[in-house]
C-alpha cells in the first residue's frame, strides 16, 4: 500500500481549485526538491479583511465558498495529492501570460513575487480514494502529516488529454 506523510501548506481555495481542475499550476518564489505531496489546506489568508482582492472576479464566489476547509480541532480534511511534473523559471514580466491557469489576479501574483522571478510548478493533481482528517506538524511551506495517508486508488483530477494540453500550452 502506497502512503505519504509530506504535505505542502496552501490556501484552501487554491487547494480546491487544484482539486477541481480549475488550476494546474502554483507560482512560487522558490523551487522544490519534493516530487510528490499532499495538498494541506490552510486558512490564514481568509482571516485577512481584503483576501478576496487576491482572486480574479470570476473566482471570488468560489474563494468565499472554499475559504475554510472542513476541520475538527487541529485536523483538516485532506482530499488531494499532487505530483510535480515540472518547474519552469519565468521572469516576473512573463508570469501574466499564465493568467488562465490559476485563480489569482495578476496584481496578487506580482505583489507576491515582488522583484523576484517566479517558479511555475506544474502539478498533476489526484483525488484521494476518500477524504481523511489529519493533523500536521508545524511548518511554513511544508510539513509532515501526523499519520500516513494512503495514495492507493487515487484518480487524476484531469484526464491525460486535458492535462497534456495544458502542459503543451504552458
Amino acid at each position: 500500500m502506497a502512503k505519504i506523510k509530506k504535505c505542502l501548506n496552501e490556501w484552501n481555495a487554491t487547494v480546491e481549485a487544484l482539486g477541481q481542475g480549475k488550476q494546474s499550476i502554483l507560482i512560487r518564489k522558490y523551487r522544490t526538491n519534493l516530487q510528490e505531496f499532499i495538498l494541506y489546506p490552510t486558512v490564514s489568508y481568509a482571516l485577512k479583511n481584503n483576501y478576496l482582492s487576491s482572486f480574479k472576479e470570476e473566482y471570488k464566489s468560489f474563494a468565499v465558498e472554499n475559504a475554510f476547509p472542513v476541520s475538527e480541532g487541529k485536523k483538516m480534511e485532506i482530499k488531494y495529492y499532487a505530483k510535480l511534473e515540472s518547474i519552469l523559471e519565468k521572469p516576473k514580466n512573463r508570469i501574466g501570460r499564465l493568467l488562465k491557469y490559476h485563480i489569482w489576479t495578476n496584481e496578487h501574483v506580482k505583489s507576491y513575487l515582488g522583484t523576484q522571478k517566479g517558479y511555475v510548478w506544474i502539478l498533476r493533481v489526484y483525488e484521494l480514494n476518500k477524504p481523511v482528517m489529519v493533523e500536521r506538524t508545524r511548518g511554513m511551506k511544508y510539513a509532515n502529516l501526523l499519520k500516513e495517508v494512503s495514495i492507493d486508488k487515487i484518480k487524476p483530477v484531469l484526464s491525460d488529454s486535458e492535462f497534456d494540453a495544458i502542459v503543451q500550452e504552458i
